[in-house]
């Protein structure tokens, strides 16, 4: 069930109504993301097991007769953007909401689609900077927002590869297809394994027995951007030391096997993506199999492996990840998830679980690392549409 809330619709169009002196036509969604394992791995063609979740961006929309985008950001104190289309659309100078905008548009003319101006209203309930991709969430709503009231020749994987693009070519964040790729073409109850090469994926079903628990740490991702695209590049130069595309080409034997050929740094770098991608795809055989033990247990390998081999965890969420490990046994699983440095944890439980786990954190958590959690129980959500 979405979460978006008749208030939040409301507000929406209320701002619509007041910026543009008429009320929208249609509206559109794009849901965030939780990952269940496999980070870091997209970028190097390799395997995630994500799922949508159940808190969007929403998009209220009127097409225009002429070649204008004019948009109002509701969860910016309704600041206001606006380009024209038949000019060279640039970054602003100082709205990052807007360059999101405006990359996912100026990539759909790249690529020859041809369509009208727009009035927008943006809003959405998926936390920022938290991990749970907001911008991949904006940027397909955007997508999906000219796609379906232009009626644009694009499928909802050609609709996340121009978020991505604009994401990384626009925006300037490398990031790989997961996020965009997961809004697009999520399902309900289910996780989508992708192939991050082949962009093939696979539905696979949530045990109905788990819940979905996002604890957000509330440690700022301030390193974010600079440490993805670094260890982007480590990665890279790990593939090009092995004479292979990406990492996705080699094995964890085979890597172990050419470990004197790296230093100690990327190699540990690349220990992490080979066999966190080797993991996802046993983990989607252990959510299709029910079998929550061994899903737990790759679970924690993955987190340990993010904490040791690529140094993207923080004090604050090993020490949430070890009480919920504790707690949960092989009953569920936990780990962070995300681009790293901050954002959340996501742990797969009972849901006689989920109350205790919830007071284990407000008993202990903050008093341990000063922080206090924020915790959403999501359900596996569908992908992007008209709402």
């Amino acid at each position: 069930m979405s979460v978006i809330s008749a208030t939040m619709l409301s507000q929406l169009d209320r701002v619509f109504t007041e910026t543009f002196k008429a009320k929208p036509s249609r509206h559109f969604q794009a849901p965030g993301r939780v990952n269940l394992i496999g980070e870091h791995t997209d970028y190097n063609d390799g395997f995630v097991l994500p799922c949508a979740i159940n808190y969007q961006t929403l998009v209220a929309v009127t097409p225009r007769d002429d070649m204008t985008v004019k948009v109002v950001a509701v969860d910016y104190h309704n600041q206001q953007d606006e380009f024209a289309l038949d000019g060279e659309i640039e970054t602003h100078p100082s709205q990052m909401w807007s360059n999101y905008v405006r990359g996912v548009i100026k990539h759909l003319q790249l690529s020859g689609h041809v369509f009208k101006g727009a009035n927008l209203a943006i809003t959405g309930n998926v936390p920022q900077g938290a991990g749970l991709s907001s911008s991949a969430s904006l940027e397909v709503a955007i997508g999906e927002t000219f796609r379906g009231l232009y009626s644009l020749a694009l499928t909802k994987p050609e609709v996340a590869l121009n978020g991505q693009a604009a994401e990384n070519q626009f925006v300037g964040c490398q990031c790989g297809i997961m996020d965009q790729m997961v809004s697009a073409c999520g399902s309900k109850q289910n996780a989508l394994l992708l192939d991050c090469r082949s962009l093939e994926t696979e539905l696979i079903s949530m045990p109905e027995g788990l819940a979905v628990m996002i604890i957000n740490s509330n440690v700022k991702r301030g390193l974010v951007d600079s440490e993805y695209n670094t260890r982007r590049l480590q990665c890279e130069e790990a593939a090009q030391i092995l004479g292979i595309k990406a990492l996705r080409d080699i094995s964890l034997l085979e890597l172990q096997n050419h470990k004197d050929k790296l230093s100690e740094l990327v190699y540990k770098r690349a220990h992490h993506v080979v066999s966190d991608s080797e993991r996802t795809v046993l983990a989607s055989d252990a959510l299709k199999a029910n079998n929550v033990a061994l899903l737990s247990k790759l679970m924690a390998e993955s987190h340990i492996s993010m904490r040791d081999d690529f140094e993207i965890t923080v004090p604050p969420i090993d020490f949430a990840v070890q009480l919920l490990s504790e707690y949960l046994g092989e009953k569920g699983g936990v780990r962070m998830t995300g681009g790293g440095f901050g954002g959340c944890m996501v742990a797969l439980m009972p849901h006689d679980m989920v109350q205790g786990a919830e007071q284990l954190l407000a008993e202990r958590y903050e008093a341990a690392t000063g922080y206090q959690e924020t915790t959403y129980i999501c359900s596996a959500s569908d992908g992007a549409g008209e709402f």
